[in-house]
């Protein structure tokens, strides 16, 4: 085997764009095999290209994150290329703002299902394949500053990502004596796909007027003073999947330029 058959792979979640993809990137860079489990198949294989393009190893795997098979088969094809699991990234999710007295339980229901139980069956089914593979490995959740301070715009989102740092911490307890770590990670205000759709989601609500005004007042509350990129929050997710976090579990590291201060 050479060290980077050693190395193992990732399954990340939502890789196709965005968040995910630099995770993806930087992963791949780092030496591991990489697949990208995404809904948009089309995006996906592009992504998987791009990284191949680079000098990384990567595939890509049609998954819905509410599908249970889909996510076993994403680690199950992780497993084939790569060897051996080495970590879950659980990073599909979505939001659709509501004004909090309007939302429905529609809203509700789709958001819960994929930002929460989502993330429950990627940690279940890579806890599953590492336990039976008798290896260590590492699971990596996307929770977000809005995980920890509601907004009333998007309260179901912020719900469900309250329940990633609930489940984050569940899982650390309960695989811990596998040698499983589980952490969390929460971004800020990251200029992506997402926050473009929000962005317009917002001014058909009437809380922005114009284009980039939602982005501006939150931006302006980052001690920092400015909005982030996926680069930003990658490193932090290159250190979790290292063995420079081999002692760390059950924690949720804020990347959202101070905003939220613990």
């Amino acid at each position: 085997m050479s060290n980077k058959d050693e190395m193992g792979g990732v399954v990340v979640t939502g890789a196709a764009r965005g968040i995910g993809f630099e995770i993806a990137r930087r992963a791949a860079a780092a030496g591991y095999g990489v697949v990208i489990a995404d809904l948009d198949a089309a995006a996906g294989e592009a992504a998987a290209k791009a990284l191949t393009a680079e000098g990384g190893r990567a595939i890509f795997c049609k998954t819905d994150v509410t599908d249970r098979a889909a996510t076993r088969a994403a680690i199950a094809a992780c497993e084939a290329e790569f060897g051996f699991l080495h970590a879950i990234v659980n990073n599909a999710g979505f939001n659709r703002p509501q004004p909090f007295l309007e939302t429905t339980e529609e809203n509700w229901n789709q958001i819960m299902t994929v930002n929460g139980m989502g993330v429950l069956i990627g940690i279940q089914e890579a806890a599953k394949a590492m336990i039976a593979a008798k290896r260590k490995g590492k699971i990596i959740n996307t929770a977000s500053m809005a995980g920890r301070a509601g907004f009333g715009d998007f309260a179901p989102y912020c719900a469900s990502k309250a329940a990633v740092i609930s489940l984050t911490q569940a899982a650390a307890r309960t695989l811990a004596p596998h040698g499983i770590t589980a952490n969390a990670f929460a971004p800020g205000v990251v200029e992506t796909d997402l926050w473009t759709v929000l962005d317009k989601d917002l001014m058909e609500m009437g809380v922005s007027s114009e284009p980039g005004e939602a982005l501006r007042n939150f931006a302006a509350g980052i001690p920092l003073g400015r909005t982030s990129t996926p680069a930003d929050v990658a490193g932090t997710v290159a250190f979790l999947l290292s063995p420079d976090s081999d002692y760390m579990t059950g924690q949720c590291l804020q990347i959202d330029g101070g905003m939220i201060m613990q």
